[in-house]
Protein backbone atom coordinates (compact mmCIF):
# COMPACT_ATOMS: atom_id res chain seq x y z
CA UNK A 1 0.00 0.00 0.00
CA UNK A 2 2.80 2.24 0.98
CA UNK A 3 4.70 1.46 -2.73
CA UNK A 4 1.16 2.39 -4.45
CA UNK A 5 0.78 5.64 -2.09
CA UNK A 6 4.68 6.32 -3.35
CA UNK A 7 3.64 5.65 -7.00
CA UNK A 8 0.59 8.16 -6.96
CA UNK A 9 2.79 10.62 -5.16
CA UNK A 10 5.16 10.65 -7.66
CA UNK A 11 2.94 10.74 -10.73
CA UNK A 12 0.85 13.66 -9.24
CA UNK A 13 4.39 15.90 -9.02
CA UNK A 14 4.89 14.78 -12.18
CA UNK A 15 1.56 15.89 -13.91
CA UNK A 16 1.59 19.29 -11.84
CA UNK A 17 5.06 19.76 -13.50
CA UNK A 18 4.11 18.93 -16.97
CA UNK A 19 1.08 21.06 -16.37
CA UNK A 20 3.60 23.83 -15.12
CA UNK A 21 5.05 23.73 -18.65
CA UNK A 22 2.19 23.45 -20.85
CA UNK A 23 0.93 26.74 -18.66
CA UNK A 24 4.15 28.36 -19.23
CA UNK A 25 3.84 27.91 -23.30
CA UNK A 26 0.44 30.26 -23.67
CA UNK A 27 1.09 32.96 -21.11
CA UNK A 28 2.15 36.30 -21.50
CA UNK A 29 5.98 36.79 -20.29
CA UNK A 30 6.01 38.79 -16.68
CA UNK A 31 6.83 42.47 -16.90
CA UNK A 32 10.61 41.81 -15.58
CA UNK A 33 11.06 40.09 -19.01
CA UNK A 34 10.99 43.24 -21.09
CA UNK A 35 12.59 45.84 -18.82
CA UNK A 36 16.13 46.45 -19.45
CA UNK A 37 18.80 49.34 -20.61
CA UNK A 38 18.41 50.39 -24.37
CA UNK A 39 21.85 50.59 -26.46
CA UNK A 40 23.41 54.35 -27.90
CA UNK A 41 22.95 55.40 -30.91
CA UNK A 42 25.69 53.73 -33.87
CA UNK A 43 26.98 54.75 -37.01
CA UNK A 44 25.24 51.79 -39.12
CA UNK A 45 27.64 50.08 -41.38
CA UNK A 46 27.32 49.73 -45.26
CA UNK A 47 26.49 46.75 -46.95
CA UNK A 48 29.87 47.01 -48.70
CA UNK A 49 31.57 47.01 -44.77
CA UNK A 50 29.71 43.96 -44.04
CA UNK A 51 30.74 42.28 -47.07
CA UNK A 52 34.36 43.37 -47.00
CA UNK A 53 34.64 42.08 -43.51
CA UNK A 54 32.79 38.78 -44.68
CA UNK A 55 35.41 38.06 -47.61
CA UNK A 56 38.93 39.07 -45.22
CA UNK A 57 36.73 36.10 -42.88
CA UNK A 58 36.20 33.68 -45.73
CA UNK A 59 39.47 34.12 -46.44
CA UNK A 60 40.75 33.13 -42.97
CA UNK A 61 38.58 30.16 -42.96
CA UNK A 62 40.08 29.12 -46.24
CA UNK A 63 44.00 29.73 -45.50
CA UNK A 64 43.63 27.86 -42.16
CA UNK A 65 42.13 24.49 -43.30
CA UNK A 66 43.76 21.90 -42.35
CA UNK A 67 45.43 19.33 -45.27
CA UNK A 68 42.91 16.59 -44.16
CA UNK A 69 40.36 18.95 -44.96
CA UNK A 70 39.19 19.67 -40.83
CA UNK A 71 39.55 22.89 -38.94
CA UNK A 72 41.33 23.58 -35.35
CA UNK A 73 44.29 21.28 -33.90
CA UNK A 74 45.15 20.51 -30.27
CA UNK A 75 48.46 22.74 -30.56
CA UNK A 76 48.49 25.37 -27.49
CA UNK A 77 51.72 28.14 -26.49
CA UNK A 78 49.80 28.06 -23.24
CA UNK A 79 50.81 25.95 -20.10
CA UNK A 80 47.08 26.14 -18.95
CA UNK A 81 44.55 24.71 -20.82
CA UNK A 82 40.98 23.83 -19.96
CA UNK A 83 40.24 20.17 -19.03
CA UNK A 84 40.71 18.15 -22.17
CA UNK A 85 41.11 14.11 -22.08
CA UNK A 86 42.56 12.72 -25.34
CA UNK A 87 42.02 11.77 -27.52
CA UNK A 88 37.72 11.65 -27.39
CA UNK A 89 38.07 15.69 -26.18
CA UNK A 90 40.31 16.33 -29.02
CA UNK A 91 38.31 14.90 -31.41
CA UNK A 92 34.84 16.14 -30.33
CA UNK A 93 36.30 19.84 -30.50
CA UNK A 94 37.66 19.53 -33.79
CA UNK A 95 34.83 18.09 -35.37
CA UNK A 96 32.60 20.13 -33.95
CA UNK A 97 34.68 23.24 -35.14
CA UNK A 98 34.82 21.99 -38.46
CA UNK A 99 31.20 21.74 -38.38
CA UNK A 100 30.78 25.16 -38.04
CA UNK A 101 33.53 26.48 -40.02
CA UNK A 102 31.51 24.37 -42.63
CA UNK A 103 28.17 25.84 -42.29
CA UNK A 104 29.41 29.42 -41.97
CA UNK A 105 31.18 28.61 -45.77
CA UNK A 106 28.14 26.99 -47.22
CA UNK A 107 25.94 30.20 -45.92
CA UNK A 108 28.38 32.70 -47.01
CA UNK A 109 31.26 31.51 -49.32
CA UNK A 110 28.90 30.95 -52.43
CA UNK A 111 29.95 28.80 -55.21
CA UNK A 112 33.30 30.33 -55.72
CA UNK A 113 36.35 27.41 -56.88
CA UNK A 114 38.19 27.58 -53.93
CA UNK A 115 35.17 27.25 -51.67
CA UNK A 116 33.38 24.47 -52.97
CA UNK A 117 37.09 22.99 -52.53
CA UNK A 118 37.24 23.56 -49.32
CA UNK A 119 33.87 22.66 -48.33
CA UNK A 120 34.17 19.53 -50.30
CA UNK A 121 37.24 18.18 -48.20
CA UNK A 122 35.54 19.87 -45.29
CA UNK A 123 32.55 17.51 -45.71
CA UNK A 124 34.77 14.48 -46.54
CA UNK A 125 36.49 14.70 -43.48
CA UNK A 126 33.68 15.06 -41.79
CA UNK A 127 31.48 12.14 -43.02
CA UNK A 128 34.35 10.14 -42.46
CA UNK A 129 35.06 11.07 -38.72
CA UNK A 130 31.70 12.32 -37.27
CA UNK A 131 30.51 8.75 -37.17
CA UNK A 132 33.21 7.92 -34.27
CA UNK A 133 32.90 10.51 -32.06
CA UNK A 134 32.11 9.68 -28.67
CA UNK A 135 32.24 10.74 -25.06
CA UNK A 136 35.52 11.21 -24.21
CA UNK A 137 35.48 9.84 -20.19
CA UNK A 138 33.31 9.37 -17.73
CA UNK A 139 33.13 12.97 -16.41
CA UNK A 140 34.43 15.02 -19.86
CA UNK A 141 31.54 14.58 -23.04
CA UNK A 142 31.91 17.65 -25.19
CA UNK A 143 30.72 15.57 -27.73
CA UNK A 144 27.03 16.99 -27.08
CA UNK A 145 29.07 20.02 -29.12
CA UNK A 146 30.04 17.65 -32.01
CA UNK A 147 26.41 16.45 -32.20
CA UNK A 148 24.48 19.67 -32.18
CA UNK A 149 27.11 21.90 -34.48
CA UNK A 150 27.27 18.58 -37.02
CA UNK A 151 23.22 18.54 -37.27
CA UNK A 152 23.52 22.27 -38.03
CA UNK A 153 26.43 21.47 -40.75
CA UNK A 154 24.64 18.82 -42.06
CA UNK A 155 21.42 20.21 -42.55
CA UNK A 156 23.24 22.79 -44.99
CA UNK A 157 24.82 19.93 -46.65
CA UNK A 158 21.12 18.62 -47.88
CA UNK A 159 21.03 21.91 -49.78
CA UNK A 160 24.28 22.00 -50.76
CA UNK A 161 23.30 18.24 -52.29
CA UNK A 162 20.03 18.97 -53.27
CA UNK A 163 20.19 17.64 -57.01
CA UNK A 164 22.22 14.23 -55.33
CA UNK A 165 19.80 12.22 -53.63
CA UNK A 166 22.54 9.15 -52.80
CA UNK A 167 24.36 11.90 -50.99
CA UNK A 168 21.62 13.30 -49.78
CA UNK A 169 20.33 9.81 -48.13
CA UNK A 170 24.29 9.66 -46.85
CA UNK A 171 23.80 13.13 -44.82
CA UNK A 172 20.22 12.12 -43.53
CA UNK A 173 21.88 8.88 -42.05
CA UNK A 174 24.60 10.80 -40.03
CA UNK A 175 21.98 13.69 -38.98
CA UNK A 176 19.85 10.65 -37.22
CA UNK A 177 22.78 8.88 -35.74
CA UNK A 178 23.54 12.68 -34.51
CA UNK A 179 20.23 12.55 -33.09
CA UNK A 180 20.53 9.34 -31.40
CA UNK A 181 23.41 9.89 -30.09
CA UNK A 182 21.90 13.16 -28.30
CA UNK A 183 19.11 10.83 -26.55
CA UNK A 184 22.02 8.67 -25.58
CA UNK A 185 24.22 11.35 -23.86
CA UNK A 186 21.06 13.49 -22.41
CA UNK A 187 21.30 13.99 -18.69
CA UNK A 188 19.11 11.46 -16.50
CA UNK A 189 16.91 14.92 -15.56
CA UNK A 190 16.44 15.50 -18.94
CA UNK A 191 18.63 18.72 -20.91
CA UNK A 192 22.02 18.32 -22.13
CA UNK A 193 25.82 18.78 -20.49
CA UNK A 194 29.22 18.19 -20.88
CA UNK A 195 30.20 17.29 -17.68
CA UNK A 196 28.93 14.15 -15.40
CA UNK A 197 30.87 14.77 -11.67
CA UNK A 198 28.54 13.10 -10.40
CA UNK A 199 27.76 9.58 -10.84
CA UNK A 200 29.79 9.39 -14.12
CA UNK A 201 26.72 6.99 -15.11
CA UNK A 202 26.42 5.31 -18.66
CA UNK A 203 23.51 8.21 -19.24
CA UNK A 204 24.71 11.49 -17.61
CA UNK A 205 23.45 12.10 -14.22
CA UNK A 206 25.24 15.58 -13.86
CA UNK A 207 23.45 19.00 -14.14
CA UNK A 208 22.03 19.54 -17.49
CA UNK A 209 23.08 22.99 -18.54
CA UNK A 210 20.98 25.49 -19.78
CA UNK A 211 22.82 27.06 -23.04
CA UNK A 212 24.03 23.65 -24.15
CA UNK A 213 20.60 22.52 -24.31
CA UNK A 214 19.36 25.54 -26.11
CA UNK A 215 22.16 24.79 -28.10
CA UNK A 216 20.70 21.68 -29.10
CA UNK A 217 16.91 22.61 -29.36
CA UNK A 218 17.58 25.03 -31.93
CA UNK A 219 19.81 22.66 -33.80
CA UNK A 220 17.07 19.75 -33.64
CA UNK A 221 14.73 22.58 -34.92
CA UNK A 222 16.30 23.12 -37.76
CA UNK A 223 16.73 18.93 -38.58
CA UNK A 224 13.01 19.21 -37.87
CA UNK A 225 12.51 21.54 -40.99
CA UNK A 226 14.57 19.73 -43.16
CA UNK A 227 12.29 16.66 -43.00
CA UNK A 228 13.81 14.72 -39.61
CA UNK A 229 11.84 13.15 -37.00
CA UNK A 230 12.94 14.50 -33.36
CA UNK A 231 11.70 12.66 -30.17
CA UNK A 232 9.10 14.41 -28.42
CA UNK A 233 10.21 13.33 -25.07
CA UNK A 234 13.44 14.39 -26.05
CA UNK A 235 11.83 18.13 -26.85
CA UNK A 236 9.86 18.06 -23.81
CA UNK A 237 12.20 17.11 -21.30
CA UNK A 238 15.36 19.56 -22.39
CA UNK A 239 12.45 22.74 -23.03
CA UNK A 240 11.59 21.74 -19.01
CA UNK A 241 14.67 22.03 -18.01
CA UNK A 242 15.09 25.33 -19.67
CA UNK A 243 12.33 26.19 -17.68
CA UNK A 244 13.57 25.31 -14.32
CA UNK A 245 16.32 27.99 -14.49
CA UNK A 246 14.59 30.72 -16.08
CA UNK A 247 14.40 33.59 -14.12
CA UNK A 248 11.50 36.05 -14.15
CA UNK A 249 13.68 38.54 -15.84
CA UNK A 250 14.10 35.46 -18.66
CA UNK A 251 17.91 35.35 -17.29
CA UNK A 252 19.11 32.20 -17.06
CA UNK A 253 20.99 29.79 -14.80
CA UNK A 254 24.52 28.90 -15.84
CA UNK A 255 23.09 25.22 -15.15
CA UNK A 256 20.34 23.27 -13.16
CA UNK A 257 23.21 22.78 -10.14
CA UNK A 258 23.06 26.65 -9.51
CA UNK A 259 19.04 26.75 -9.23
CA UNK A 260 19.29 27.07 -5.89
CA UNK A 261 21.63 29.60 -6.17
CA UNK A 262 19.46 32.57 -8.08
CA UNK A 263 21.28 35.69 -7.41
CA UNK A 264 24.93 34.31 -7.99
CA UNK A 265 26.69 36.44 -10.35
CA UNK A 266 26.75 34.46 -12.79
CA UNK A 267 22.86 33.38 -13.04
CA UNK A 268 21.96 37.56 -12.81
CA UNK A 269 20.97 39.52 -16.19
CA UNK A 270 24.65 40.81 -16.69
CA UNK A 271 25.97 37.36 -16.00
CA UNK A 272 23.48 35.53 -18.87
CA UNK A 273 23.71 38.25 -21.52
CA UNK A 274 25.65 35.53 -23.34
CA UNK A 275 22.83 33.17 -22.60
CA UNK A 276 19.77 34.10 -22.73
CA UNK A 277 19.54 35.15 -26.86
CA UNK A 278 19.85 31.17 -26.95
CA UNK A 279 17.59 29.91 -24.22
CA UNK A 280 15.08 32.18 -25.47
CA UNK A 281 15.23 31.47 -29.26
CA UNK A 282 15.10 27.81 -27.92
CA UNK A 283 12.18 28.14 -26.18
CA UNK A 284 10.68 30.26 -28.74
CA UNK A 285 11.61 27.89 -31.12
CA UNK A 286 9.80 24.77 -29.55
CA UNK A 287 6.25 26.85 -28.69
CA UNK A 288 6.77 28.83 -25.68
CA UNK A 289 4.61 31.73 -26.34
CA UNK A 290 5.49 33.76 -23.89
CA UNK A 291 9.27 34.50 -25.95
CA UNK A 292 7.44 37.93 -27.79
CA UNK A 293 8.98 39.80 -30.16
CA UNK A 294 9.09 42.44 -27.31
CA UNK A 295 11.31 39.87 -24.92
CA UNK A 296 13.59 38.89 -27.80
CA UNK A 297 13.93 43.25 -28.10
CA UNK A 298 14.64 43.61 -24.32
CA UNK A 299 17.57 41.26 -24.34
CA UNK A 300 18.83 41.88 -27.52
CA UNK A 301 18.88 45.60 -26.32
CA UNK A 302 20.72 44.51 -22.99
CA UNK A 303 23.43 42.50 -25.13
CA UNK A 304 24.08 45.77 -27.26
CA UNK A 305 23.91 48.27 -24.39
CA UNK A 306 26.09 46.48 -22.34
CA UNK A 307 28.48 45.06 -25.18
CA UNK A 308 31.28 47.29 -23.80
CA UNK A 309 30.98 45.85 -20.65
CA UNK A 310 30.90 42.27 -21.77
CA UNK A 311 33.64 42.11 -23.85
CA UNK A 312 35.52 42.75 -20.54
CA UNK A 313 35.89 38.70 -20.82
CA UNK A 314 36.76 38.17 -24.36
CA UNK A 315 40.47 37.09 -24.54
CA UNK A 316 40.82 36.25 -20.81
CA UNK A 317 42.62 33.28 -20.19
CA UNK A 318 40.70 31.54 -17.47
CA UNK A 319 36.71 30.73 -17.34
CA UNK A 320 34.63 32.98 -15.71
CA UNK A 321 37.72 35.04 -14.05
CA UNK A 322 35.83 38.46 -14.61
CA UNK A 323 32.78 40.60 -12.87
CA UNK A 324 29.34 37.88 -12.89
CA UNK A 325 31.47 35.71 -13.70
CA UNK A 326 31.12 35.70 -17.38
CA UNK A 327 33.89 33.39 -19.59
CA UNK A 328 35.37 34.51 -22.83
CA UNK A 329 34.14 31.84 -25.37
CA UNK A 330 30.37 33.55 -24.49
CA UNK A 331 31.08 36.59 -26.46
CA UNK A 332 31.03 35.01 -30.36
CA UNK A 333 28.48 32.44 -29.03
CA UNK A 334 26.29 34.96 -27.66
CA UNK A 335 26.20 37.15 -30.45
CA UNK A 336 25.47 34.10 -33.09
CA UNK A 337 22.42 33.08 -31.23
CA UNK A 338 21.57 36.85 -30.82
CA UNK A 339 21.71 37.20 -34.65
CA UNK A 340 19.47 34.09 -34.87
CA UNK A 341 16.97 35.84 -32.49
CA UNK A 342 17.04 38.96 -34.70
CA UNK A 343 15.58 36.71 -37.73
CA UNK A 344 13.06 35.77 -35.32
CA UNK A 345 11.50 39.83 -35.30
CA UNK A 346 9.49 41.33 -38.19
CA UNK A 347 11.39 42.00 -40.90
CA UNK A 348 10.76 45.65 -40.44
CA UNK A 349 12.03 45.71 -36.85
CA UNK A 350 15.29 43.85 -37.90
CA UNK A 351 17.74 46.54 -39.48
CA UNK A 352 18.50 48.84 -35.64
CA UNK A 353 19.31 45.23 -34.00
CA UNK A 354 21.66 44.19 -37.51
CA UNK A 355 23.28 47.68 -37.45
CA UNK A 356 24.25 47.07 -34.16
CA UNK A 357 25.58 43.75 -34.47
CA UNK A 358 27.00 44.70 -37.58
CA UNK A 359 29.00 47.30 -36.48
CA UNK A 360 30.34 45.14 -33.04
CA UNK A 361 31.47 42.33 -34.98
CA UNK A 362 33.39 44.50 -38.23
CA UNK A 363 35.05 46.67 -35.39
CA UNK A 364 36.00 43.82 -33.61
CA UNK A 365 37.56 41.80 -36.51
CA UNK A 366 41.49 40.59 -36.07
CA UNK A 367 43.84 41.62 -38.55
CA UNK A 368 44.00 38.47 -39.90
CA UNK A 369 40.72 38.13 -40.63
CA UNK A 370 39.15 36.27 -38.01
CA UNK A 371 37.76 36.80 -34.47
CA UNK A 372 38.32 35.29 -31.05
CA UNK A 373 37.00 35.53 -27.65
CA UNK A 374 38.92 32.87 -25.04
CA UNK A 375 42.21 31.01 -26.17
CA UNK A 376 41.46 27.09 -26.55
CA UNK A 377 44.72 25.25 -27.70
CA UNK A 378 44.46 25.86 -31.87
CA UNK A 379 40.34 25.91 -31.83
CA UNK A 380 39.68 29.94 -31.29
CA UNK A 381 40.04 31.40 -34.51
CA UNK A 382 38.57 29.12 -36.19
CA UNK A 383 35.07 28.78 -34.14
CA UNK A 384 35.23 32.86 -33.83
CA UNK A 385 35.12 33.12 -36.92
CA UNK A 386 32.55 30.92 -38.07
CA UNK A 387 30.46 32.45 -35.41
CA UNK A 388 31.14 35.78 -36.72
CA UNK A 389 30.52 35.45 -40.26
CA UNK A 390 27.19 33.36 -39.37
CA UNK A 391 26.18 36.44 -37.69
CA UNK A 392 27.56 38.77 -40.09
CA UNK A 393 25.36 36.80 -42.85
CA UNK A 394 22.23 37.75 -41.32
CA UNK A 395 22.85 41.48 -40.22
CA UNK A 396 22.50 42.05 -44.19
CA UNK A 397 19.11 43.91 -44.45
CA UNK A 398 16.62 42.74 -47.09
CA UNK A 399 17.30 44.54 -49.61
CA UNK A 400 21.15 43.48 -49.72
CA UNK A 401 20.34 39.51 -49.03
CA UNK A 402 21.51 37.79 -52.59
CA UNK A 403 19.65 34.49 -51.37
Amino acid sequence: MKRITLCVALLAVIAVGVAAVESNQAQQPPRLATLGPKPPAISPPSAEEIDAAIQRGINFLLHHQNKSGSWGTADSTRPDEIYAPIPGAHQAFQAAVTAMCLSALLEVGGRKPQVTAAVDRGEAWLLEHLPKVRRATPDAFYNTWTHAYAIQALVRLLEYHKDDPARQNRIRELIRQQIDLLERYEVVDGGWAYYDFEAQSRKPSGSSISFVTATVLVAFHEARQAGEEIPEHLIKRGVASILRQRNPDYSYHYGEYTKYMPRRPINRPAGSLGRSQACNLALRLWGDKSITDDVLKTWLDRLFARSGWFDIGRKRPIPHETWFQISGYFFYYGFYYAALCIKQLPQADQAPYQDHLARLLIDLQEKDGSWWDFPMYNYHKQYGTAYALMSLHRCRHAKATSD
